[in-house]
């Protein structure tokens, strides 16, 4: 039996991702950083005669992401879909919010899936939940060649995205060709990690794509947006059961590329 890791998953998309890869045959490790609503999220799935397994993960805890890695592998836990669905909107807009943003929504992302590398299989799919308000066109043109041609190194665009937090609380992200959006930026950097990592797995088997659900019914996005969770949810279960043949390093919704 193949087995998916799903980040931020007690509700919304990342719970609906987990209902569908379950239905789909997969075991399930469903992460939250909330204990009683993982668990919570567990029993509306076993109501469902589904299987889930949870465990807590804090992504912006860097000691409790290794401690998390550790519990897998002392598991002998072979993973064979890693879903970083684990993300945030904060509400106002300054650099504490830029910061705690990025720490999940990106540098989370980041840290998830550098520790659990050891522990994919061969022929893995790697997904990250990225949101088409991340797209390039937000930024200015000097700042979308940086991110885009060439892409950057690691380096390079944690340079990046420290120096939007440093705009930020200097007033200056706006001159400087930044959107005053914390969240627009973060999956911005998710986009581009995406596109960085799939050029490191080039010929490893393994394949890593970003997938965007549209604007989606969730805590999120709000009850007027116009999409299900199912609806969703299945863009991202696509690129997770992508085959050997499949694609990799792109930007997705529906099973459809979308621009950068």
């Amino acid at each position: 039996m193949k087995t998916a890791l799903i980040t931020g998953a007690n509700r919304g998309i990342g719970l609906e991702t987990c209902r569908q890869l379950a239905r789909d045959g997969f075991k399930i490790v469903l992460t939250s950083r909330d204990g009683a609503k993982g668990r919570h999220a567990v029993q509306q799935l076993a109501a469902e005669n589904l299987s889930v397994t949870h465990l807590l993960l804090d992504v912006a805890d860097a000691q409790g992401v290794a401690r998390f890695v550790e519990h897998l592998a002392e598991e002998d836990e072979r993973l064979d879909v890693l879903v970083n669905n684990a993300g945030v909107a904060l509400d106002g807009f300054d650099a504490e919010v830029a910061r705690r943003t990025l720490d999940v929504n990106f540098y989370g992302a980041v840290r998830v899936t550098d520790a659990v590398m050891p522990l994919l299989a061969e022929d893995a799919n790697v997904v990250m939940v990225s949101s088409g308000l991340g797209e390039l066109s937000c930024l200015s043109r000097s700042l979308r060649e940086q991110f885009e041609n060439p892409v950057p190194t690691r380096r390079r665009l944690r340079e990046l995205m420290e120096a939007f937090v440093e705009s930020v609380a200097a007033g200056r992200h706006t001159r400087e060709g930044w959107p005053s959006s914390a969240y627009r930026v973060s999956k911005v950097g998710l986009n581009a990690f995406t596109r960085i990592l799939a050029r490191e797995l080039a010929g490893s088997g393994k394949r890593v794509n970003a997938v965007g659900p549209g604007w989606v019914q969730t805590a999120m996005g709000g009850p007027g947006a116009t999409r299900s969770v199912e609806e969703g949810a299945a863009g991202i279960v696509w690129a997770a059961t992508l085959p050997a043949d499949g694609p990799t390093g792109g930007f997705f919704r529906d099973g459809r590329p979308i621009a950068w």
